[in-house]
């Protein structure tokens, strides 16, 4: 059979016609998609802005699906996930950027970071620890040890908060010897709950020194040489307590009044009260002094004289509390009614959330902020 070329000049034509045709429909369809790539961005960045955040995640996951190698529309869409709480979603796009070879290793570390706020916000600690710890030595450095200080705070783990602490505290961007010792007085905690009461004073003496003009060391010392059988050696850190903290002294005002029922001691645990409450008018000081006073009427014109200085409601139900006028039942529904009015004026509040209490925090169980308790209560706040 003979070949006969004419077909192939004929046949060249119509190759070249096809795929001049091929590639005129390609480039339409890549124009096409070019151009639907910005507006479906511009689109969910409108939604965004209006507070539309199911309409804008639609729009950035087209945004995605038509330009899958645009990593930032990849960390708007992560984030806006986790703003959701679709946690299971965020971490998946996240986890994708991780796994792409051709990622710079900027995009890299923030998406490091990302996945690692994924896993805290879901409340996977364990997961976000381990993805905190991959951010030593990158730009998220320090913004990973605050967030492994909560965590292990959250945790109650006291020596690896200790070791974060160390770190930010060494970069002097802030101070954080104050966190420290209250790590140390923790941990002193536990070796008192377990009987080691020696290891435990080192503990506290040492997070005096660290803190010195933090009140917590220096009050839970003077409890622990009080509870030891020593109440001179509590009196002595008190007397600290006064010279280094001054305003937290109404929180040790009982541990004085037992201080005190040493004999010896009386005169001295009085005299530092009185002193207190001359410069800072106190009613947890002001009990203090009236329990130990040995004449009653004594006692109880000292919360007349409070209230010459303080409107205090908690002071006035003290003083009639102790008037025996009128009928005991009569009384006796009388100081009921104020008892229960005063209630909410001796709770402690948080400065930081507002949480209050009806006992002091070192450490807010509302914002798990430290020492956001002032040492006076509501009413004199």
């Amino acid at each position: 059979m003979d070949f006969d070329i004419s077909w192939i000049l004929l046949g060249l034509p119509v190759a070249f016609t096809l795929g001049w045709l091929a590639s005129r429909i390609d480039i339409r369809h890549l124009r096409f998609e070019n151009r639907q790539a910005p507006k479906a961005y511009f689109r969910g960045l409108n939604f965004l802005l209006n507070e539309q955040q199911d309409q804008a995640i639609d729009a950035f996951i087209e945004a995605v699906q038509n330009d899958p190698d645009t990593s930032e529309l990849h960390f708007a869409l992560g984030n806006l996930f986790r703003r959701r709480g679709e946690y299971e979603r965020a971490v998946r796009v996240h986890e994708h950027l991780m796994q792409r070879g051709d990622l710079p290793q900027p995009d890299r570390d923030r998406a490091q970071h990302a996945l690692a706020l994924d896993y805290l916000k879901a409340g996977l600690l364990d997961r976000a620890e381990l993805a905190l710890r991959k951010l030593e030595g990158t730009p998220f450095e320090e913004e990973s040890r605050l967030a492994l200080l909560a965590i292990y705070e959250r945790s109650r783990d006291w020596q690896q908060s200790a070791d974060i602490a160390s770190k930010l505290d060494s970069t002097g961007h802030a101070s954080f010897s104050g966190r420290q010792a209250h790590y140390l007085c923790e941990q002193a905690s536990a070796l008192v709950a377990a009987g080691d009461v020696d290891n435990a004073a080192q503990l506290l003496k040492r997070a005096g020194q660290l803190a010195p003009s933090a009140a917590r060391p220096l009050i839970d010392l003077a409890k622990l040489d009080q509870q030891r059988g020593n109440p001179a050696a509590a009196l002595a850190t008190l007397l600290q307590l006064e010279g280094r903290a001054p305003q937290a002294l109404p929180l040790a005002a009982s541990l004085l009044v037992n201080i005190a029922q040493t004999p010896a001691l009386l005169a001295s645990a009085v005299n530092l009260l009185k002193a207190h409450y001359k410069h800072t008018p106190s009613v947890d000081v002001m009990d203090a002094i009236a329990k130990l006073e040995k004449d009653p009427v004594a006692s109880r014109q000292g919360y007349i004289t409070h209230l010459e200085t303080e409107a205090s409601l908690v002071a006035a139900a003290r003083w009639i509390a102790g008037e025996k006028s009128g009928s005991a039942h009569n009384q006796k529904l009388v100081q009921r009614a104020l008892d229960q009015a005063t209630k909410p004026l001796m709770r402690y509040r948080c400065a930081a959330c507002g949480f209050e209490a009806t006992q002091h925090f070192w450490h807010c169980p509302g914002c798990q902020a430290w020492d956001s308790y002032p040492a006076r209560r509501i009413e004199e706040l």
